[in-house]
C-alpha cells in the first residue's frame, strides 16, 4: 500500500510522533509511506519520504489551523507531481479534512463538554481553550468522512462511539507500545547520587510527576495542594517536563504553599528512565488522558503509582492492587498520599511488581502485529473498492 501520515510532530519525543515512528519503522518494507509534517525524524530515508508541510509551532490554535489548509494542498501537490495516488491517508484526529483513517488519541468534544479546570496563566489558558474548541468543530466532519478509525485504548473508543455514534463498529482499538527491556529498572541499579542531586535524601519518599505540558490539566496544581494539607515532610515530589515559563511560574506556586524543599523541578528531558528508577512511585491526578503512556511508563518501572480513572490506564490500575486510584480533589488526594506514606517499604515494591506483570503485554512486536492487521485489512477493503468501482488500484 502507499500511505500518507499526515501528523505535526513526527518525532521520538512527541508520543503520538513515536508511535507512527515504530510503525513506520517496521513495516516500511511492507509498505509505501510519505509522511506530511513540518517536523519528521526519519528513521529510514531510504523507504519512508518526507514532504515538509511548513507549520508553525505554537500557538496551537495557530498550528491546527495552518495545517488543516496546508496538509491537504501538500497531498494534492504531491500527486499532482508525482503522479502516484495513496491508498490510505491517515490523520491524527482532525488535523486535515477527509482522510481515509483517523489516529485518534483525545476526543475533543467530549473534552470541552465535561467539567474542565481551566486555570492557569490566562493567555495559556484562552490559547487551550481556542485549540481544544477549534479542534472540537472540526471532528465531526472528519469523524463523518473517515473510512475507519484506530483509538488508542478501549476508553477512547467508547467516548468516540459516544460522542459520534454512526463511528459504531468503525474503531479499531491499538495500544501504544511499551519498551518493556528498557524500562524495568537494572538490577543493582543505585539511584543515591541522582536523588541526591535533586536534594533528595535517604529518608525521603520520592514521588514523580512528569508531563510535557498542561500541568493544570494533567493535576500537578492537585498534588502540590494535597501535599501542602499532608504535612509529611518526609513526602517530596520531583517534576519532569515543562517549559521554562511553566516551570518558573510552578516554583512561584511552590513557594506560596510552603513546599520549598519538597518539590525539585527536572525541566524538559530526552530520557525519562532515570527519574522513574530513582523515585518510590508515580503520581498522576490528570483531568483527561486517552492512553497515559507516562502512566505505563511508570508501572513498567516497576513504580507503584497514584493515579485518578484515566482511559487506557483503567485497563490495568486497579486500586489496592496495581495502583492508588483517586477521584479527582484534593481531599481523595492527599488521602491516597497518606496510603503511600504508610505503606511498608516492602508493600510499595509489591503493588509496583504487579503493576509491570499488568503492563507486560503492551509490547512494541504486539503493537506492530496489530497494525499490520489493521493495514492488510484496509488494503483488502480499497481493493475491494477498486474492483467494484472497476478501477485498479495505482
Amino acid at each position: 500500500m502507499r500511505i500518507a501520515i499526515c501528523d505535526f510532530k513526527t518525532t521520538p519525543t512527541n508520543p503520538i510522533g513515536r508511535c507512527h515512528i515504530q510503525m513506520m519503522q517496521a513495516l516500511c518494507d511492507e509498505h509505501e509511506f510519505v509522511v506530511f509534517a513540518p517536523e519528521f525524524e526519519n528513521p529510514r530515508p531510504d523507504r519512508i519520504r518526507w514532504v515538509r508541510v511548513p507549520t508553525p509551532l505554537r500557538p496551537l490554535a495557530l498550528q491546527f489551523v495552518v495545517f488543516f489548509v496546508l496538509a491537504p494542498l501538500a497531498l494534492w501537490w504531491d500527486r499532482l507531481r508525482t503522479g502516484r495516488r495513496f491508498d490510505a491517508v491517515i490523520s491524527v484526529e482532525s488535523n486535515i479534512p477527509r482522510a481515509d483513517v483517523v489516529h485518534a488519541h483525545f476526543c475533543h468534544r467530549a473534552f470541552i463538554r465535561g467539567d474542565r479546570d481551566w486555570s492557569g496563566p490566562r493567555l495559556q489558558s484562552w490559547a487551550r481553550r481556542i485549540d481544544h474548541h477549534l479542534r472540537s468543530l472540526t471532528e465531526p466532519f472528519t469523524y463523518g468522512t473517515c473510512r475507519s478509525v484506530v483509538a488508542c485504548s478501549d476508553g477512547l473508543r467508547r467516548e468516540l462511539e459516544e460522542t459520534f455514534p454512526w463511528l459504531a463498529g468503525r474503531v479499531t482499538v491499538i495500544a501504544n507500545p511499551l519498551f518493556l527491556d528498557r524500562l524495568a529498572r537494572p538490577a543493582g541499579h543505585d539511584s543515591t547520587a541522582d536523588r541526591a542531586r535533586h536534594g533528595f535524601g535517604p529518608g525521603d519518599l520520592v514521588l514523580v510527576f512528569a508531563a510535557l505540558g498542561h500541568f493544570e490539566r494533567k493535576g500537578l496544581p492537585l498534588v502540590m495542594q494535597a501535599m501542602a494539607r499532608l504535612k509529611r515532610p518526609e513526602l517530596k515530589l520531583l517534576v519532569v517536563g515543562g517549559r521554562d515559563d511553566t516551570v518558573a511560574d510552578f516554583r512561584e506556586r511552590a513557594a506560596r504553599l510552603g513546599l520549598e524543599g519538597r518539590i525539585a523541578f527536572a525541566g524538559m528531558q530526552a530520557d525519562i528512565r532515570p527519574f522513574l528508577w530513582l523515585a518510590d512511585g508515580f503520581v498522576f491526578p490528570s483531568q483527561y488522558e486517552a492512553f497515559s503512556l507516562v502512566s505505563y511508563e511508570a508501572a513498567a518501572a516497576g513504580l507503584p503509582i497514584v493515579v485518578s480513572r484515566l482511559h487506557g490506564v483503567d485497563e490495568f490500575a486497579r486500586d489496592g492492587d496495581t495502583a492508588l486510584v483517586v477521584e479527582r480533589t484534593a481531599v481523595s488526594l492527599t488521602a491516597a498520599l497518606e496510603r503511600f506514606v504508610t505503606m511498608g517499604a516492602a508493600e510499595r515494591r509489591d503493588m509496583g511488581a504487579r503493576a509491570a506483570a499488568a503492563v507486560s503485554g503492551f509490547t512494541p512486536d504486539r503493537f506492530v502485529q496489530r497494525w499490520r492487521g489493521f493495514l492488510a485489512a484496509e488494503n483488502a477493503h480499497t481493493g475491494m473498492s477498486a474492483t467494484s468501482t472497476g478501477e485498479a488500484t495505482p
